[in-house]
């Protein structure tokens, strides 16, 4: 009996290694996705994917880091402080063109949510030539030449915004740009119901809140990178039908954010069809296409944004996208 219960034994113990191995082969990889800003409601099918356990489903421990004022998330992205960080398509071929091994993967919004928000008594966005604009020193280089360009508004017109909408609620001259997603939340608290002229539904053409990495992370995470998009598209699917577990999150990470503004936030992202809209809706959540890039790009390099001879088809990349079909 000795031998064989010693036998017996010995049998427990390798299969408790063996257990033990393939526990430790299957632990979840760290993850680190870092956003552009605080936590807010347009980040929130990443807290979604994280509060409903989507992530490590795929595989991942997944961290979510809020972005800032003084947060550079390209730069701890570079410093291999994140696997991918919340970009934009402008900023990505900037850096780019700068030689910076940075490439997007995925992109979160259709629509890039940036807008001219206006008092209700102007009903096209052209009758805002005679009005004071209030436009951020970071828009003109993004937004700015393109609203020049087409609308024909002029630097003199411009004053500096101030990130508050106080001058706009005391001023009915005066039209400012911000988030359709936000600001117009504010200015209705302040008893205005102002008018919201989206950019993007009038040709402004990059995409918005997208997911950033860089080639060495693309080289030897391919399939992390995969199941990230994958998990993240799952994730904003289920914010959207209900946010509640997301909020929670979002809350907790920035508890600036109340439930109405969350709550306004996701209605004006499914109105705007921001995740859901363009490309999304056939080809899935995160979606993104060569001809849409090459209008982005032929906006920057007409408005002087990008140098001539740009290889501006490196900063993002198709391929992670075709085994990531989450439709809307």
């Amino acid at each position: 009996m000795f031998p064989t219960a010693r036998l017996a034994s010995a049998l427990l113990a390798v299969i408790a290694l063996l257990a033990a191995g393939s526990t430790r082969a299957q632990a979840p990889e760290k993850f680190v996705f870092i956003t552009n800003w605080l936590a807010q409601a347009e980040h929130g099918g990443f807290y979604q994917a994280l509060a409903e356990g989507t992530y490590r489903k795929h595989g991942l421990d997944a961290e979510i880091r809020m972005g800032g004022p003084q947060v550079n998330v390209l730069q701890l992205l570079l410093a291999g402080r994140a696997d991918a960080v919340m970009g934009y398509d402008l900023q990505t071929i900037s850096a780019v063109e700068n030689g910076l091994p940075v490439v997007t993967i995925g992109a979160t919004f259709q629509k890039d949510p940036a807008a001219l928000i206006a008092h209700p008594d102007v009903q096209r966005i052209e009758d805002l030539k005679t009005r004071t604009l209030l436009i951020g020193q970071a828009s003109e280089t993004t937004f700015w030449p393109w609203l020049k360009a087409k609308y024909g508004f002029s630097d003199a017109q411009k004053r500096p915004y101030a990130f508050n909408v106080q001058q706009f609620l005391v001023d009915r001259n005066v039209a400012q740009q911000g988030y359709a997603t936000s600001e117009p939340f504010a200015i209705e608290r302040g008893g205005v119901k102002p008018m919201v002229f989206l950019l993007a539904d009038l040709g402004y053409p990059p995409y918005a809140q997208t997911i950033v990495t860089t080639r060495a992370v693309l080289e030897k995470r391919r399939d992390a990178l995969t199941r990230f998009l994958r998990a993240t598209a799952e994730g904003w699917k289920s914010y959207l039908a209900n946010p509640a577990p997301g909020n929670a999150l979002v809350r907790k990470a920035n508890p600036e954010m109340d439930e109405a503004m969350l709550a306004y936030g996701v209605a004006r992202m499914k109105s705007f069809s921001l995740v859901t809209g363009g490309e999304a809706a056939s080809r899935g959540i995160l979606a993104m296409t060569d001809a849409r890039w090459k209008q982005t790009w032929a906006f920057m390099s007409s408005a002087g944004l990008a140098k001539p001879g740009t290889d501006w088809s490196k900063a993002y990349t198709l391929e992670l996208l075709d085994s990531v079909r989450v439709l809307p």
